[in-house]
């Protein structure tokens, strides 16, 4: 029987970044992963091999839209399936390795297979109990379904059978209108798919500030998507090979179907925690499943921990990272923190959509007294330069004190602009600290710059 000061259980981002800041401060470390390879669905069949898919289909859109514009004249280019395929299995393979050579490095043990906690202080892998002062559940989460849809990854998929189709579906229905739906839709409708959203709220991406929804919405249309909203799916089914999704719409109950050769359920995501044995040591949970932890990440059961999807929170990889390093600072004895105020949601579709703070609506419902600052990406000489003039820049800042609250970018570059404000949120920055520093020239980045500028006298090229 092995003895440890910290076992994780699951290797995604926030299993895996708790395990290496555990070892760096001084913890002997293991991790319990069941998957082949390292970097939990993040990783393996969530954000890394959809970047991949959307970065080669934005090339695709560059290509066939754009290149004859910049007198890059030739065919435009075919699609091979297959290459692009193996194009994101590298792309996975070379980062999860990459886990491992830090696994190496840090001096952490992988103990490979499904792991449960017969007892505290108890990780059993396979038929091998181990010890340990600390364990850390980071178990992630799993695609939920509706009745009456049922996933079988080949005609009806969840995010990981939409990553791998054996081939570009000619229709494709998406059941709902959030993060990994909008992401997976694009990347379908630029490889020529007919894609149909349907969304059972009437609006699309939930939670977002209602402006930059619409906006996203229309940019979505243009791009061929076709969004049917307020619609509660019935149930699919399939039929040689096609499935027909049938719904009804909220306002007024008429029924309708739409038709596809595939249909990608993407309906949001839930904990995963089973087969851990959190029922007999008496874990208390959420009615939503997730596990319940205080400030420091502490069950109420001594010396276990939850972090990331597990727990209640956004279920953001960058989130549960937080979480890891956070955790491993508490369990070395140090103070370790989450500001929640200030963690970012990007979507990478083109244009991307990203967001921080607080929105509009949020203020408006608390009778917080703000200002919006806002600048159009047409005025930005960068964006105009490679054709994505859409879109813009929002800052909301408190109108008294004109301290930064929230930002909504949607156009070129947001999920990097973002983190500019970020920062200047953790710093407690206003809107003018933001005005007043130097941005280079030609950057997207300016278009920030402009809205602060916006939040005061006036934005300069608007």
């Amino acid at each position: 029987m092995a003895t440890y000061d910290v076992i994780i259980i699951g290797a995604g981002p926030g299993g895996y970044v708790a395990a290496i800041r555990c070892a760096q401060l001084g913890l002997t470390t293991a991790v319990v992963e069941g998957r082949e390879t390292l970097g939990g669905t993040c990783l393996n069949v969530g954000c890394i091999p959809s970047k991949a898919l959307l970065h080669a289909t934005h090339s695709l859109h560059e290509a066939e839209a754009n290149f004859a514009k910049m007198g890059l004249v030739g065919a435009p280019p075919t699609v091979d399936w297959a290459q692009m395929q193996a194009y994101k299995a590298d792309v996975v393979g070379t980062n999860t390795k990459g886990i491992e050579f830090l696994f190496k490095k840090n001096k952490i043990t992988w103990l490979k297979g499904w792991g449960s906690i017969p007892a505290p202080g108890q990780v059993k892998v396979g038929e091998e109990v181990h010890e340990a002062k600390h364990i850390v559940i980071a178990t992630g989460s799993e695609p939920t379904s509706l009745p009456g849809v049922e996933v079988d990854e080949k005609v009806i998929v969840t995010s990981t059978g939409a990553l791998a189709l054996s081939a570009i579906p000619q229709k494709l229905a998406v059941i709902g209108a959030g993060v990994i739906g909008l992401e997976m839709g694009s990347v379908y409708a630029r490889l020529g798919a007919e894609v149909t959203v349907i969304e059972y709220l009437d609006a699309i991406t939930p939670g977002m500030d209602a402006e930059v929804a619409k906006t996203f919405e229309r940019i979505l249309k243009k791009q061929g998507l076709k969004f049917v909203l307020g619609a509660a799916v019935q149930g699919a089914e399939v039929k040689k090979g096609m499935a027909t999704v049938r719904y009804k719409l909220r306002k007024n109950d008429k029924e309708d179907a739409v038709e596809a050769d595939c249909v990608l359920v993407a309906t949001g995501r839930k904990p995963f925690t089973k087969g851990l044995g959190l029922d007999a040591l008496g874990v208390e949970m959420t009615p939503r499943g997730q596990i319940v932890t205080d400030s420091h990440f502490a069950t109420n059961v001594a010396g276990l921990y939850a972090i990331g999807d597990a727990i209640q929170g956004p279920m953001l990889a960058h989130k549960a990272e937080d979480e890891g390093m956070a955790v491993a600072e508490v369990l070395a004895g140090k103070a370790g923190h989450v500001n929640y105020a200030v963690i970012p949601g990007v979507i990478y579709t083109a244009p991307e959509v990203a967001n921080v703070g607080k929105t509009e609506e949020q203020l408006k419902e608390e009778g917080r007294a703000y200002k919006v600052g806002k600048f159009p990406y047409m005025g930005n000489a960068r964006a105009k330069a490679v054709f994505q003039g859409e879109g813009f820049v929002k800052l909301l800042a408190d109108a008294e004190t004109d301290r930064v609250l929230g930002a909504h970018i949607i156009g070129p570059a947001a999920g990097e602009l973002i983190h500019e404000i970020c920062v200047a949120m953790e710093f407690g920055a206003s809107a003018q600290d933001v005005a007043l520093t130097c941005h280079a020239h030609p950057t997207f980045s300016e278009a920030v710059r402009e809205a602060a500028l916006a939040c005061g006298d006036g934005a300069i090229h608007a």
